[in-house]
């Protein structure tokens, strides 16, 4: 086994909940970082502890609003003027990874351009969790270690002891997350097909498959408004389910999410914590990502496989 290199652990302003958790997961301190923030909106990122020679693991999320990517690209061009080994970002929840293709002319790519904008900071690493689509890890030139959030929702969904469980998921697109579910759980799947009026409105889903009287957990990667995923629920019950869940990776959970939630048929929906979620929400709960995170930075820093580790 290699030995660890040193190494020490940063986080930005919203994600500090979960770079302590590692941290203590990791036993060592949270590194100390000062953000300073001036009168036009504008702030500056200072290191006041040396980094010469230590790989950096820099945790933030780039969730909304824009400034939490704008903190971590200037956490990368510090570390990098303070001499750090190596730079790696740990971002739980990779922002504007929906925008992943051109699907109509004149559009840009956001996650080619968050991609290139990540690079030409400096990272050499890049450690992330349920990417919206797999093959984002292709617009880095440097190393993906790309984690699953179902590490820690499949136990979840099994300590619930559902007798009639199904897995379903909300639009055909994420059958092979959902289909993962259903295969580990060894439970049937069922796949519904959404139709959009326009982007964030649906205009109808269609069941494919048989939920009557079953437990139904409906799997997604991202809740942003929260219509598809509730629309889905209130289907599903329809249709003679017993009782209707969600699981999801990112709480993006945008106005009016949790009036939906509240409002449907789903008995819970469970996220990681990928992005906090400080709104009173009865029937949300989060899981801990902090363990798994910080089994891939001991990886990393000890040069092991991280595939291996997590056994993918």
């Amino acid at each position: 086994m290699s030995e660890a290199r040193p190494f020490k652990v940063f986080s930005g302003t919203k994600t500090i909940h979960l770079a302590e958790q590692i941290c203590e997961s990791l036993n060592c301190p949270l590194g100390n970082m000062i953000i300073t923030h001036f009168a036009d909106g504008e702030f500056a990122v200072s290191f006041e502890e040396s980094i010469r020679g230590h790989d950096v693991f820099l945790v933030q999320s780039t969730f909304p609003n824009s400034d939490n990517l704008m903190e971590l690209l200037l956490m990368i061009d510090a570390a990098k003027r303070a001499s750090a080994r190596s730079i790696i970002a740990v971002i739980p929840y990779f922002g504007w990874a929906r925008q992943d293709r051109k699907d109509k002319p004149r559009v840009s790519i956001g996650a080619k351009l968050v991609a290139d904008l990540l690079s030409v900071a400096g990272i050499d690493r890049l450690i992330t969790m349920d990417l919206h689509a797999d093959q984002i890890q292709g617009f880095f030139n440097v190393p993906v270690d790309h984690l699953y959030g179902s590490l820690v929702e499949i136990p979840y969904v099994e300590s619930l002891h559902l007798d009639d469980l199904v897995i379903a998921t909300p639009d055909v697109g994420g059958a092979k997350r959902a289909g993962l579910f259903a295969k580990k759980l060894h439970a049937p799947l069922v796949l519904c097909n959404k139709t959009r009026s326009r982007a964030n409105v649906v205009e109808s889903i269609q069941i494919i498959g048989d939920v009557e009287g079953k437990d139904v957990v409906l799997v997604d990667d991202i809740v942003d408004t929260a219509g598809t995923i509730t629309r889905a629920a209130n289907e599903m019950l329809k249709a003679g389910a017993k009782s209707v869940r969600a699981v999801a990776s990112h709480c993006v959970m945008s106005d009016p999410a949790c009036d939906r939630v509240m409002e449907s048929s789903l008995t819970e929906i469970v996220f990681t914590d990928s992005i906090p979620y400080k709104k009173d929400c009865p029937k949300l709960k989060q899981l801990s990502i902090a363990e798994m995170f910080a089994r891939a930075i001991r990886a990393v820093s000890e040069e092991k496989s991280v595939s291996e580790e997590f056994n993918f």
